[in-house]
This record gives C-alpha cells, sequence and structure tokens, in this order.
C-alpha cells in the first residue's frame, strides 16, 4: 500500500515519498487493535503538530488507510484499469483535528474470475506471462494477478477465487501467484467445484488417482485434499466444503438422493477433520 502511494504522489504532485523510521514523519502508520475495535478497520487523524496517523486495527485496516489517503488527494482506485488519470495539483493539505474511521460491514469480499476463456486469460497469457507454443494452458500469473490484486485492494476487497476452467493452469499450480497473494494481503478461496483448494478440474487427472468418488476411491480423494491442505497450510485460505463431479457434473458414485446425503455428510466431516 506504500509502495502504491508513493506512486500516487508521484503522478498527482510530481514528488516523491520517502519512507523513514522514527518520529520525524510526517505520515505515521501503525498497527493498533486496541485504538481502532473492528477487524480490518482503521482510523486517520491530524493531531496539533501537523502529523498524520493512520492506524489500522490489522494490516489490512493500516493498507486501507494508507489507500484512503490516495483518494483524499484525488486518485481513483479505477486508476489503471479504467484509465482515470489523476489530475495534478500542488498542494494538498488536511486541517488539525481532521479524522476519519471506517470500517468494513463484510468481513470477506471479493471476486471469482469466472469463465475466463475469453477474456482474461488471454489477455493475461499474451501480455504477462511466457507463451511457448500453441500446446499449453493459457496462465494467469503472478504479474497479471498484482494487477488485479492492486485494485482489490484499492477498493478494500480482500477475497479471491481464482479462475478453474481447463483452459488455464490452476492458481497454485503457478509459481508466484500464492506469494502475490500474500503481498496484497488476499484471501484465497474456491468456487462450488473446487473443494479444499483444490481445483478438480484441473489437477485431479495430475495429483488423483482412480475415479473422483467418495463412494468407492474416498481414501484417494481425501488423500487429494489433504495434500493440498499442508502444501497451503501458511496461506490465508477460505476452504469451501462439499463434493460434485468434477466439474459441473453430479457426484459420482451416489445414486439415490439418500446415497447423495450421506456420502456428502461423510465428506464435509472429513473435510473439517482435515
Amino acid at each position: 500500500a506504500v509502495e502504491l502511494l508513493g506512486r500516487d504522489i508521484a503522478a498527482v504532485f510530481g514528488d516523491s515519498l520517502r519512507v523513514v523510521d522514527g518520529s520525524d514523519a510526517m505520515i505515521e502508520v501503525r498497527i493498533d487493535p486496541e485504538a481502532v475495535a473492528c477487524r480490518q478497520g482503521f482510523r486517520m487523524e491530524v493531531d496539533g503538530d501537523g502529523r498524520l496517523t493512520i492506524t489500522g486495527h490489522d494490516s489490512h485496516g493500516a493498507a486501507y488507510g494508507v489507500m484512503q489517503l490516495s483518494r483524499e488527494i484525488g486518485v481513483s482506485p479505477w486508476e489503471w484499469w479504467a484509465d482515470v488519470t489523476p489530475r495534478a495539483r500542488d498542494r494538498f493539505s488536511l486541517a488539525e483535528g481532521w479524522s476519519d474511521e471506517q470500517a468494513p460491514d463484510v468481513e470477506y469480499r471479493g471476486i471469482f474470475i469466472n469463465d475466463e476463456d475469453w477474456g482474461i486469460a488471454q489477455w493475461s497469457t499474451f501480455n504477462y506471462e511466457k507463451w511457448e507454443a500453441p500446446s499449453h494452458q493459457l496462465r494467469i500469473g503472478p504479474e497479471s494477478n498484482a494487477r488485479i490484486f492492486e485494485l482489490m485492494l484499492r477498493l478494500r476487497a480482500n477475497t479471491y477465487w481464482p479462475a478453474m476452467h481447463n483452459c488455464t493452469v490452476p492458481f497454485f499450480l503457478v509459481e508466484g501467484n500464492r506469494e502475490m497473494a500474500e503481498k496484497y494481503g488476499m484471501y484465497i478461496g474456491g468456487s462450488h467445484c473446487e473443494p479444499m483448494a483444490s481445483n478438480t478440474f484441473g489437477e485431479w487427472h495430475l495429483r488423483g488417482k482412480g475415479e473422483y468418488d467418495y463412494v468407492s476411491n474416498s481414501a484417494n480423494v481425501c488423500r487429494f485434499w489433504e495434500e493440498r491442505v499442508k502444501d497451503v497450510a501458511g496461506q490465508e485460505v477460505i476452504y469451501t466444503l462439499g463434493m460434485r463431479g468434477v466439474h459441473d457434473d453430479p457426484m459420482n458414485g451416489a445414486n439415490t438422493v439418500e446415497e447423495q446425503k450421506q456420502v456428502l455428510a461423510r465428506a464435509i466431516a472429513d473435510q473439517r477433520g482435515l
């Protein structure tokens, strides 16, 4: 967020932002959950010495406070994505005693990259990724995700469901994706047929064994989920629970509604155990 603020100050004022540690800073950014009660909330205030203090309940709140300062100087969150060029200005001031406190009403807020085939996968691959041959899958990698995450950070969104069609390489299989999500404070989730952060459509044929069937092959399916849970143990992940077919298909193995209920209950219990 501070890097983005520096870029915004250069665009608006033609000047640079100097980052320092110490008491002589004009803008102080800190984290204090006692001073700001709500998770991901922030408070901005100008004291009698002319210093602006941005206090976040946590790292997300502090970052949103820094991005609010960008808004105050006239930079739109859509500055890059919609070519909203900020207006140049000579000066900007906040009055002594000025304050602003904000917090989200919804804890997890974000987007799902849905049906990426026709649009964003092409844009990402041919603008940011190394395209080696037509036989290779399209990729939404860390450089394009950085652009997406920047917009989300500026809009105070924090949750990302990656693209999941088999035309693109699954999110966790692209080097640098998880690190970029961590850099921008993104929680990684999953859509309807991606339980336990596993892209079944794109990964079962690579990591799975046998049929994706929790009636006759539950040990291998559970191992498929467990491998990913262990792999992303240090990541901020929101796990989708439940099970269906590999993609938009019915669950394999269970035929009647009663059988499906029993298998689904067992699968969810095992997932919660993981």
